[in-house]
């Protein structure tokens, strides 16, 4: 078959072979290319979406980056219900075969150390929310105005107490952050205990991310298989722990935080 090689990861040979009705990036089967007893997991795409040039344009559009991205995901998913996959970058591509050999060749022995390091374990996301509270009436009475008649009078508030009321806000505001962030120091460590390796990322913005609340926590943890059951457990017992705060928790995905992947 003709095209350019997509690579979706690395890995060890395994003996499950993948689902037959698994397809890839551009609607293509992903296929095993062994070389130097590694594996590289590809797809054919095709020269006119994937070359240099069109590639750079593609990225650019996020419906059709969405869609790659997704399948790109769905075999990667495969992989590691079988394997410890060594997942590359988005839209790593090849001329062809021997392209990818090359690959291999170039970084065997990065590969091995990291899939020496991944082997029999899976990476699980922990998020802490702060919840955003529900919006307020600017005032108690505000809500009332249509049963109230027109004729009845409202004390004004005065200076004095709309900025007590404002610094009682403001308190309570920093209280909760403060909680907020004790909560998520002490998970931390606990689920720490329960991990290989961590890492913790930059909160997420909620604009991307389109989730409620502000992100105190965005944590990734390096898990054995075998221990994954009560990892979840754990997180599961800690999400009512403290009220106004959302835990959540994502997984089992191929390590990408410890892939050490950046090209």
């Amino acid at each position: 078959m003709s095209g350019l090689r997509y690579v979706y990861a690395v890995c060890r040979p395994f003996g499950t072979p993948l689902s037959a009705q698994l397809t890839g990036v551009a609607g293509v089967p992903p296929k095993q290319l062994t070389h130097h007893g590694l594996v590289a997991v590809v797809g054919h795409v095709p020269e006119e979406d994937f070359a240099e040039r069109p590639l750079r344009a593609h990225l650019e559009d996020l419906d059709w980056l969405s869609a790659t991205a997704r399948a790109h995901q769905n075999v990667i998913d495969a992989l590691t219900v079988v394997t410890s996959p060594l997942p590359l970058r988005l839209a790593t591509v090849f001329l062809d075969d021997s392209g990818v050999r090359t690959m291999i060749e170039r970084r065997e022995e990065t590969f091995l150390r990291t899939l020496d390091r991944l082997d029999g374990r899976v990476e699980w996301g922990v998020k802490v929310y702060v919840e955003s509270p529900e919006p307020a009436e600017s005032t108690e009475s505000a809500g009332n105005s249509e049963a109230r008649p027109a004729s009845a009078s409202v004390k004004p508030v005065s200076g004095r107490d709309y900025l007590r009321q404002r610094r009682g806000q403001r308190r309570a505001h920093e209280d909760k952050w403060e909680q907020a962030e004790e909560f998520s120091r002490r998970l931390h460590e606990t689920l720490s205990g329960y991990a290989e390796d961590t890492r913790i990322h930059a909160p997420q913005n909620p604009a991307l991310s389109h989730a409620s609340g502000r992100n105190v926590l965005n944590a990734a943890y390096l898990v054995p298989r075998s221990e994954s059951e009560a990892f979840v457990e754990l997180v599961d017992r800690t999400k009512d722990d403290s009220p106004g705060l959302r835990v959540e928790l994502t997984g089992p995905w191929a390590a990408y935080s410890f892939s050490g992947e950046d090209s």
